[in-house]
């Protein structure tokens, strides 16, 4: 992530659950958690296990050089795999990967890291849906003009509007905590049962990691795009209540004013609502990124030459991008204050 860019494009929790290192540490948890899987059915010695365990610590892994890993085979398991066979030695290294294939791994680490992320953005939704509520409760009575096609319409009560954006904020956060995550186990050519696959080993590996055990989808990207589909409509619903914020807060209008406005460089008399701008910011460039995810759908046979590799940093970005907006739009809902002098004033003027 940029350095420069970062603070806006890089707010809040989700951003620390999907960086390299949360990637990392995912795919060391899924190795562990396999070794225990195989072990527990004596695919493995369980002293190898307790090897695998106590080696995978992310300190004594070196990003860069699995990052090199990346380049050499097309994914960065190989680099994880062959550090942590160093580390558990001759005598363990056997056990280390237990007839898993790099897909496995990393799209197992990929639920866990979606998991982490969602269940951030999940929070700052609720946040922002407790902020809506108690906007709603101070705007009591209060009556304002409302607005459709951007043009002056009818009166409505301005609770209902906070009401509006408490009830998409809900339907939003239902999807992403109705979402599973599944974990993958299933071979070199994705499928339990050939090479020798234990299917009591791929239970024994999901229910370690809290994931849902799943049929082979190697090449059957359901599971990401129901992620992708669900941060998607939380960015946008974000999007949606910042566009609001934005309006509602020009001065023509100056119905709404974030508590923490930002300055000019050449208009130190502005007052920008700063948090609801960089949400937008943030939910205008998800799109894309699930339009990448979809169209990495139509995989060939068993596994995919580019298209899964192209999900891994579109749904990283897409995960950090919906934080962002989530975390920005909390903190513009948290702080914002209602003006109704001037939902008075425009309610007399009325349309021109």
């Amino acid at each position: 992530m940029s350095e420069l860019f970062g603070p806006m494009f890089a707010r809040g929790k989700a951003a620390e659950t999907v960086t390299d290192r949360a990637w990392l540490q995912a795919m060391l948890e899924a190795e562990v958690a396999l070794a225990a899987a195989a072990a527990s059915w004596q695919a493995v010695p369980s002293d190898s296990a307790e090897a695998i365990r106590k080696a995978a610590d992310p300190e004594r892994f070196d990003i860069g050089e699995v990052a090199r890993s990346t380049a050499r085979i097309g994914n960065p398991v190989g680099g994880v795999v062959d550090r942590l066979r160093e580390l558990v030695g001759p005598e363990h290294a056997a056990a280390v990967h237990h007839r898993a294939t790099s897909q496995d791994i990393l799209d197992t680490a990929m639920m866990l890291v979606a998991r982490d992320a969602v269940t951030t953005v999940a929070e700052d939704l609720a946040a922002c849906e407790r902020a809506s509520i108690d906007l709603h409760h101070r705007a009591g009575e209060t009556r304002m003009i409302g607005r459709t096609l951007l043009q002056q319409a009818v009166p409505v009560r301005s609770a209902a509007l906070f009401a509006q954006w408490r009830n998409a904020l809900q339907l939003a956060r239902d999807q992403l905590e109705g979402l599973e995550y599944f974990a993958s186990y299933s071979g070199p050519v994705g499928s339990v049962g050939n090479d020798g696959l234990d299917p009591r080993v791929m239970l024994a590996f999901a229910q370690t990691l809290e994931l849902t055990p799943s049929f082979d989808w190697h090449t059957v990207r359901s599971p990401v795009v129901r992620i992708a589909a669900a941060a998607a409509e939380s960015a946008g619903t974000c999007g949606k209540i910042a566009v609001d914020i934005i309006l509602l807060s020009q001065n023509e209008i100056g119905e709404v004013g974030e508590a923490r406005g930002g300055g000019s460089t050449s208009m130190p008399h502005k007052h920008n609502p700063v948090a609801a701008t960089a949400a937008r910011a943030c939910a205008t460039r998800t799109p894309g990124l699930v339009s990448t995810l979809y169209a990495a759908m139509p995989q060939e046979l068993q596994r995919s030459p580019g298209l899964w590799h192209s999900e891994w940093e579109a749904l990283t970005d897409l995960l950090r991008l919906t934080g962002s907006a989530a975390a920005w739009l909390r903190e513009s809902l948290e702080g914002l204050r209602i003006h109704p002098e001037a939902m008075q004033r425009n309610l007399e003027g009325g349309p021109a």
